[in-house]
């Protein structure tokens, strides 16, 4: 079991995944000190007007593109040559754009019908929608330096990004207030992806469509895109029923706080499985392959879950005294909601992922949708009833929950998957 263990943690290293996690912590960081400086150059009144408009476009920036970028890694990883990954390169920048762009135009049309609902919004949603397209270069650009191993500059990319997007807002804030804001938060990604896609040495003139193309790609990355969508509104779903049932501002502060720490735990699952996702999708049709790697996982983060949770019960009153003294009083509900970021460390931060690289992204999104359907049906009953350490359980059941259903669909699957492939 160590040895495993040590294997595991060496191929991270060699796949250069400690670049990510620093670089991961280091946007952390950065993207605090933006948030940061932008309330300090910007009126919190008219900086809440372009944060309301982003946070609406943040929810259509994963199916940007139709969800290609999610394509693009996993059917890149299957092909064996760079040309073809190349291909497909090309592939999706040209029909995700033009399906970025179209987005841009339902949203700009939509903004102008409902313009009511918006308030003066209007303005900023339109600009900000224009992020739709600059994003999604920025995620085919930083997927195409992972297909070729380069976790190295895809962390640089990551950094880079962040720091572009500090400057863009400092300047632009100080200069043009919240419409400066608003335009750093689309430019910035642009300006990332033309810094860094000279460097992928992709012959735009070349153009042939690669065979790998076909309906089961677009579907791929459309329901993988979907299931990215739904598991960011399961996440924000428990802040807009509290705030709906118990009619109390204080307590959607509160919970929204208390949750800060156990969510942000989960980018230590998020930074194993982005260091090593193209890396399972080339061997997963090693079944010794994945079943070792799966083991090895379990017993690491089975390790860092318990010493997260002996962590979190021995210091949950000083943690939470950060935030201040009357979040003391949510102890309880901060150590379910640990119980809860431990179930998707342990399962559902690797199952989900394994689903997707067998092609069964549909099935991440449907586990989703039906999350949000019981978080909203068990809230109902228990937020009213027990405030907000009902809305923790019902957000710990439904994570464990989840990546149990995960776990168990993965393996039924993958044995059916491997025979199929046995039989082409």
């Amino acid at each position: 079991m160590i040895d495993g263990l040590k294997d595991l943690l060496s191929g991270f290293r060699n796949r250069n995944g400690m670049s990510i996690f620093y670089a991961t912590i280091l946007a952390r960081i950065l993207s605090f000190f933006t948030s940061w400086i932008a309330l300090q150059l910007i009126d919190s009144k008219d900086l809440g007007v372009v944060i309301y408009a982003f946070t609406i476009i943040s929810f259509i920036i994963p199916i940007s593109g139709l969800g290609l970028h999610q394509s693009l890694i996993r059917y890149g990883s299957l092909s064996a040559s760079d040309t073809t990954k190349n291909q497909i390169f090309k592939y999706v920048l040209n029909k995700g754009l033009i399906s970025s762009v179209v987005l841009v135009l339902l949203i700009i049309l939509i903004s102008l019908l409902f313009k009511s609902y918006f308030l003066n919004g209007i303005n900023y949603l339109i600009i900000l929608s224009f992020a739709i397209p600059t994003f999604f270069l920025l995620e085919i650009v930083k997927v195409q330096y992972r297909l070729k191993h380069q976790n190295k500059t895809f962390a640089l990319v990551e950094v880079s990004y962040n720091i572009l997007l500090i400057i863009l807002v400092t300047i632009l804030s100080y200069t043009y207030k919240e419409m400066g804001y608003a335009i750093a938060l689309v430019i910035a990604p642009l300006l990332t992806s033309v810094l860094f896609i000279k460097k992928l040495n992709i012959d735009f003139k070349i153009k042939v469509k690669p065979d790998i193309i076909n309906f089961g790609f677009w579907k791929y990355g459309f329901f993988a895109s979907l299931s990215n969508v739904a598991t960011k509104f399961l996440t924000a779903i428990d802040i807009i029923l509290i705030g709906y049932l118990l009619k109390n501002s204080e307590m959607v502060t509160v919970y929204k706080y208390i949750s800060l720490i156990p969510l942000s735990l989960l980018f230590i699952s998020q930074v194993f499985i982005t260091t090593d996702f193209v890396n399972l999708t080339e061997n997963i049709y090693n079944k010794n392959y994945i079943k070792k790697y799966i083991k090895n996982y379990m017993f690491l983060f089975v390790f860092i879950s318990i010493c997260i949770g002996f962590s979190s019960w021995l210091f949950a009153e000083d943690l939470l005294l950060f935030f201040g003294t009357e979040f003391v009083n949510y102890k309880a509900s901060f150590l379910v909601l640990i119980l809860g970021a431990i179930g998707i460390l342990i399962l559902r931060g690797l199952y989900g992922n394994l689903l997707s690289i067998i092609g069964k992204a549909n099935i991440n999104y449907y586990i989703a949708i039906s999350a949000i359907v019981l978080n909203v049906i068990l809230n109902y009953y228990l937020i009213p009833n027990y405030g907000i350490y009902g809305a923790a359980l019902t957000s710990t059941l439904l994570m464990w929950v989840t990546g149990i259903i995960s776990c168990f669909a993965f393996y039924k699957l993958y044995k059916k998957f491997l025979v199929h492939q046995k039989l082409e």
